[in-house]
């Protein structure tokens, strides 16, 4: 789309428009959006053009729409979070620094999308703004927490966004909607202007990152993004390094068993079928899964709730939200159940270390890691919140809990519904794991268009 720009075949706003038309056609079916920003685009897509006409230098984003999951500030816009005591939330008063640097780059924010009740499901669902469907099958969800931002990228609503991990948050989504995205190493993006705010013993868990339905996109994205910004002291000034990944050199463990939930059968084909290829360009393959991975599941949701959620529970009365989504109580009642005495956090925090270093040394052996992103293709409405679904986010999980950088792409699919691989690699060796993703995508073909399910019915 820049390209197209930059030679004039195309305006910033005959490009934001054709982007707002397709929002007017599939909002209906798949309730995406939270709030439009079309006439601020609009207006914003003339100024693009009358730039680029002047001859001004244009930066890499210039005239191009992206969408902002609803916990990001932009500003001028409020941020609800998905929970009730926000519905009313007056206008941020500045834009979040990834939005920030969108917009330096010459992007144009269209849509802030859906998401669940603060964040806490694999859903997207809320008191607000209700249901986020899945552009290719209404009847199943999208995921969470960013489904509002891969639901709406997948049926063309927007080319690129921002959204938010904890748990599996912009990986789950994207797996479900056949896209591609990326949860940096922690501490790789600012996340100055977010809900939660920057802080607390979690922060190492909870990232943000860029979505998007080409691996290029996703590249490109972090190239504008991962830098510090001086003001989210859990972001270090790391230099985003060069992909690392050698035929012949280059070794790649995978796995389709973390221990917790086997994947089905057409999961477990796809990622060997992934592992074969990377063999036979070159790439030293063996399966094998990473000692102790199977901790990260009672790890996490400890983690979470070592205060039984006082803070969480605090947080929501504080912010007004006395009533919240169901599928929001569950995740949190399943982690008060970790509630710690202080020698028990002590104990917990030392556990997490070790996992941290279990990983480490798994990947002194290993540059690359494939696995699922869940063992099975998009669920059912309210099925995420059955015991048997809920512990195989775990796959996701595992490289929250270790901070490791962990990418996805769709590498195939079962029925009309999209299969992704997860990609994990060293901290702060993100364009690895990505180049990886960019030969699974150039095999496989990637994001394709939903055949059926956001098409209104006749």
């Amino acid at each position: 789309m820049a390209e197209m720009l930059r030679r004039r075949e195309i305006s910033s706003v005959e490009l934001i428009q054709a982007h707002l038309d397709q929002i007017e056609r599939v909002q209906p079916c798949i309730n995406a959006v939270t709030e439009l920003l079309a006439d601020r685009a609009l207006e914003e897509a003339r100024l693009a053009d009358a730039r680029l006409a002047s001859g001004e230098v244009c930066g890499p984003l210039h005239g191009i729409p992206f969408s902002i999951k609803d916990s990001i500030n932009v500003a001028g816009v409020r941020s609800t979070a998905g929970t009730l005591g926000f519905r009313d939330a007056p206008p941020a008063a500045e834009d979040a620094t990834l939005v920030k640097r969108f917009r330096e780059a010459g992007g144009i924010p269209i849509a802030k999308t859906n998401l669940p009740d603060l964040l806490f499901s694999f859903e997207t669902d809320n008191l607000i703004c209700g249901r986020t469907n899945n552009p290719y099958d209404l009847s199943r969800t999208p995921g969470g927490s960013s489904g509002g931002e891969s639901a709406l990228i997948a049926a063309c609503g927007s080319p690129l966004g921002l959204g938010s991990d904890c748990l599996g948050s912009v990986r789950l989504p994207a797996a479900f909607c056949g896209i591609a995205s990326i949860k940096p190493t922690s501490g790789r993006l600012p996340r100055t202007g977010n809900v939660p705010p920057v802080g607390g013993w979690i922060e190492k868990l909870w990232q943000l990152g860029p979505m998007a339905r080409w691996v290029d996109d996703i590249v490109l994205a972090l190239r504008i993004l991962a830098h510090a910004d001086g003001m989210d002291w859990t972001s270090p000034p790391v230099p985003l390094a060069e992909s690392s990944v050698r035929s012949g050199e280059t070794r790649v463990a995978f796995f389709t068993d973390n221990g917790i939930a086997a994947s089905t059968p057409p999961v477990r084909d796809a990622i060997q079928k992934c592992a074969r290829l990377l063999e036979n360009q070159g790439l030293n393959v063996e399966e094998r899964c990473p000692p102790g991975i199977d901790r990260c599941y009672e790890l996490e949701l400890a983690i979470l709730g070592a205060d039984g959620c006082a803070g969480i529970d605090d947080y929501l009365r504080d912010i007004g939200s006395h009533e919240i989504h169901p599928l929001t109580a569950n995740f949190i009642d399943r982690m008060r159940r970790y509630k710690a005495t202080a020698l028990e956090f002590a104990v917990l925090w030392a556990q997490w270390d070790r996992y941290t270093a279990d990983m480490l040394r798994f990947f002194g052996e290993y540059d690359v890691v494939l696995c699922p992103v869940y063992p099975r293709t998009a669920l059912s409405h309210g099925d995420s919140a059955k015991d048997e679904n809920f512990a195989a986010f775990s796959y996701t999980m595992a490289w929250s809990v270790a901070g490791f950088p962990a990418a996805t792409v769709r590498c195939g699919e079962a029925g009309e519904l999209p299969i992704n691989i997860q990609v994990v690699a060293k901290p702060w060796a993100e364009l690895t794991a990505l180049d990886i993703c960019k030969r699974i995508e150039t095999e496989f073909a990637g994001w394709q268009p939903p055949r059926y399910g956001w098409q209104p019915a006749s």
